[in-house]
């Protein structure tokens, strides 16, 4: 059985490095070009986050309605839509891919023909200071 590590404020991560994550993430989104998409996990490594897909998720599921960032173009990395199709966040999901081109068949998006490769390391965000672990958001 794994200790419990007591409440410190050192295990609490920063509100500016938080913020700049977040950040990161959603300058690294409003690059991806309708027609084509990007896994979570994808999307985290190109922001300079390391391994935070599901971070990615979290912090996607809490953006505003109103946002403008394609959202909608962030799928796991064996092209399944995540969000659920009987939902209305699912159907509006599904609405805007294949209003940009893509075809959905069995709850999935052909990924190899679809994924945004960004031309070269221009797309890419700074990676954050070493101090912070890559694989901990």
């Amino acid at each position: 059985m794994h200790s419990q590590i007591p409440y410190s404020p050192l295990h609490e991560p920063a509100a500016e490095d938080i913020s700049g994550r977040r950040q990161a993430l959603y300058q690294t989104l409003a690059q991806v070009p309708p027609g084509q998409v990007v896994s979570y996990g994808y999307l985290a490594e190109l922001a300079g986050l390391g391994r935070a897909a599901r971070w990615v998720g979290r912090i996607l599921a809490q953006l505003p309605k109103d946002t403008r960032l394609p959202w909608h173009r962030v799928i796991a990395a064996d092209g399944r839509l995540s969000l659920a199709p009987d939902t209305p966040i699912g159907a509006e999901q599904r609405a805007r891919l294949r209003a940009e081109g893509l075809v959905i068949r069995n709850n999935r998006v052909d990924i190899r023909r679809h994924v945004w490769h960004p031309n070269d390391a221009a797309v890419r965000v700074r990676p954050l200071p070493a101090t912070t672990k890559p694989h901990v958001p």
